[in-house]
């Protein structure tokens, strides 16, 4: 029988090559179809002239098609950062176990990291086994059993320019240019340290679509409080650099914030300055404005204080 069903409900698949049995066993939830497709395969693999029958790799070398993979992605060092946090949860376990191994990692990981940072992680051991399935390591692809986290991506804290000053005053001094940068340009952290020098027009600053998070060309005007800054680039320091220096400032300055809060404070400001979203779609690289409506409230909370002061004026009259 090449097709059966342990006392723990597991299906097994086992075929003989040459005299020899081979065996997988497949993980839990699997169904009689995917059994078969694996025994197609088993029996496809041994009638090739050059036999690569799917195995079931340990994880920690399946991570590493991916960190080779990584070299050719848009952010390459974020990406290997994410595959290295796996690793210790990956360590001994096989490309099988890939749904067990990431429920450990989240329940690990809760409370240490947000629910985005976890998904990257859990989204790089994805990648990885999808890869090692297109090579054919593996029969199945183990990855499509992890599920992600759901993410609130409702947290925003909006600075002030005090804030925004008192922070930076607290910063080194590439630390700061990148503060400040990020406030006058609305530029994500990846987007600042890619920044050189051939990117600053006379006045305009123009960020390559390979450089963006939505893979098209953004040009940024330069106005005079920006230009300053720009002397800095490109910055003398690297993502783990800005990352620490930030962390520093923000502990100095008293303030529970990240990097990304510049982002949506440059959005804030203007927003206060009565500019329309979308003006501020456009100066932030939004794909649409439906993105940049996140800020709609406070549009909404600027004409509610506004309205509110001629409800007054009325009466008192």
């Amino acid at each position: 029988m090449s097709i059966w069903t342990d006392e723990q409900g597991r299906l097994h698949v086992g075929i003989m090559v040459k005299g020899k049995r081979v065996h997988r066993r497949l993980p839990e939830g699997s169904t009689k179809g995917d059994a078969k497709l694996i025994e197609a395969e088993l029996r496809k693999a041994t009638g090739r002239q050059s036999v690569q029958i799917p195995e079931d790799p340990l994880l920690s070398v399946v991570m590493g098609l991916y960190l080779e993979h990584a070299e050719f992605l848009r952010s390459p060092d974020t990406a290997r950062q994410h595959a290295l946090r796996a690793g210790p949860w990956c360590k001994n376990f096989r490309a099988s176990q890939a749904r067990d191994v990431a429920d450990k990692m989240i329940k690990d990981m809760r409370g240490h990291y947000a629910p985005a940072t976890i998904n990257r992680t859990l989204g790089a051991l994805k990648a990885a086994l999808r890869i090692a399935h297109r090579q054919r390591l593996t029969a199945v692809n183990y990855g499509s059993e992890i599920q992600r986290l759901p993410e609130n991506n409702a947290r925003h804290i909006y600075l002030s320019i005090d804030q925004v000053r008192q922070l930076a005053d607290h910063a080194s001094e590439q630390t700061r240019a990148a503060i400040w940068i990020a406030l006058l340009t609305g530029c994500r952290r990846g987007e600042i340290l890619k920044l050189r020098r051939e990117h600053i027009g006379h006045d305009s600053l123009i960020i390559p679509a390979g450089n963006t998070k939505t893979l098209r060309v953004r040009t940024i005007p330069i106005v005079p409080a920006l230009r300053p800054w720009l002397e800095f680039v490109p910055l003398k320091i690297n993502h783990e650099g800005l990352k620490s220096g930030f962390r520093r400032a923000r502990e100095a300055a008293g303030l529970s914030v990240n990097f990304h809060d510049l982002r949506h404070s440059c959005a804030s400001l203007l927003i206060n300055f009565g500019v329309p979203l979308e003006v501020i779609r456009d100066i932030l690289g939004h794909t649409t404005v439906k993105t940049t409506e996140r800020y709609a409230h406070l549009v909404i909370d600027r004409q509610a204080e506004a309205l509110n002061r001629l409800s007054d004026a009325i009466k008192a009259a």
